[in-house]
């Protein structure tokens, strides 16, 4: 078996366990156990608690004690456990625990799998700007695949969601002792510093100016791509709530509708070499920011019926917002890292992303929602005003950005043998 199709095999599982539930945990919480918004936001938000610092921790731990493979089957067996566990919780104090220990398993895995697929194809003696988006998308395939197996099942608002996510997880889990070594690099030294032996070191990565702005950003995208996961599911399915929409299509499937999201990612991210090389790591960014506030602003004035053409757009638009961003921002950390930070590094990123990004857009939001934008009458949402919002915050960080991060490309063609900076 090559090594592509290991890893291919082994990003699809990734992310074919969050896709099992990851959209669609809404309605299991709105539509089968009835509990309130406010405690839902709380639930959603242990994605980013579990991000503030357990990539970061994991990552030092593979770059100095554990093997990046091992490290990552047992947390993937850990999280089978846990999902299993779900369906047994019955009220929302004690899911926000499980789930909290859910994601303290899963989201130190998305950079373990990063560092495992870039160590295995360094090894081989590939280039991963050009070898590893056709790799990655697999993981898209594979949310994808998980999102119509939870659909065309009906399992949507049922418990069955969590069995699905708990299978693949125990498979990934076993899976991942038969992939390519990956051992830990940094060795340790009697005059280590305590931040050294504690595996701080990537955060000297914020001494660099570029470096330090890059993150910032992160976390600003982080808290737009919270937003979608949180509410684009659970606003096709309040569309049940209008006569007029109620039995369309969009409305009765709308994870099907939502994994065009998902579909678009597959395109965009086989492109990312060539923007990545001919462009540079600030033009990509930047399109992803504005593609962020397009998203937003056609979820807007979009709707299930004559509208529906805005909500598949919008999810066409996803793609390129989340492929431009996600996928070319490990890149970028990974060309600027040193090899004997390559685990931690990659943490520090998804801490920043879908850990503080996380938290801060999981939680402000659900605050503004609530106060500006919730009837205190019959508790209905203005989802109109609320898409609008966000998508001027996008707009605002996508200005920011371009004024305030100083990074010169240097064209594929202008560059010689060494490997490519982006």
């Amino acid at each position: 078996m090559s090594i592509k199709f290991r890893l291919i095999l082994m990003n699809f599982l990734q992310f074919f366990i969050w896709g099992s539930w990851l959209i669609t945990i809404g309605a299991y919480w709105f539509q089968n156990k009835h509990w309130s918004g406010s405690q839902f936001g709380a639930i959603f938000s242990t994605m980013g608690l579990a991000s503030l610092c357990m990539p970061s921790i994991l990552g030092m731990i593979a770059d100095r004690w554990i093997n990046a493979e091992k490290l990552y089957g047992m947390l993937h067996i850990g999280g089978a456990a846990v999902l299993f566990m779900v369906p047994m919780v019955d009220n929302p104090h004690t899911m926000f625990w499980v789930m909290l220990l859910n994601m303290a398993c899963y989201m130190p895995t998305i950079a373990l799998a990063i560092t495992v697929a870039y160590n295995a194809l360094k090894g081989s003696g590939k280039d991963i700007i050009k070898v590893y988006p056709p790799i990655r998308v697999w993981g898209t395939v594979g949310f994808i695949a998980a999102l119509w197996v939870v659909s065309l099942l009906h399992l949507e608002t049922t418990s069955g969601q969590f069995y699905v996510a708990s299978g693949a997880s125990l498979l990934l889990g076993l899976y991942a002792f038969t992939l390519p070594k990956c051992p830990p690099k940094m060795e340790r030294k009697s005059s280590d510093s305590l931040g050294e032996t504690l595996g701080f070191t990537s955060f000297a990565l914020f001494k660099n100016s570029k470096m330090a702005v890059f993150f910032i950003f992160a976390m600003l995208l982080g808290a737009s791509l919270q937003l979608t996961n949180a509410y684009g599911d659970t606003f096709l399915h309040d569309f049940a709530k209008v006569d007029a929409y109620k039995d369309l299509i969009p409305v009765k499937y709308p994870a099907i509708i939502m994994s065009i999201s998902q579909i678009s990612e597959t395109l965009f991210i086989l492109a990312i070499p060539f923007f990545l090389k001919n462009f540079g790591i600030k033009t990509v960014m930047f399109t992803s920011m504005m593609a962020w506030a397009l998203r937003f602003g056609l979820f807007a004035y979009g709707d299930p019926g004559s509208g529906l053409w805005m909500i598949v757009l919008s999810c066409i638009v996803y793609g390129m917002a989340f492929d431009f961003f996600n996928i070319s921002g490990s890149l970028f950390v990974e060309t600027q890292s040193d090899p004997k930070i390559r685990a931690s590094a990659q943490g520090l990123f998804m801490m920043m992303t879908n850990g503080v990004g996380a938290v801060l857009g999981s939680s402000i939001s659900g605050i503004v929602i609530e106060k500006f934008y919730t009837s205190p009458i019959d508790h209905s949402k203005n989802w109109h005003g609320i898409w609008l919002a966000f998508a001027l915050y996008s707009l605002i960080v996508a200005v920011l950005f371009f004024f305030l991060f100083k990074h010169k490309h240097q064209p594929a063609s202008e560059q010689g043998p060494p490997p490519l900076p982006i």
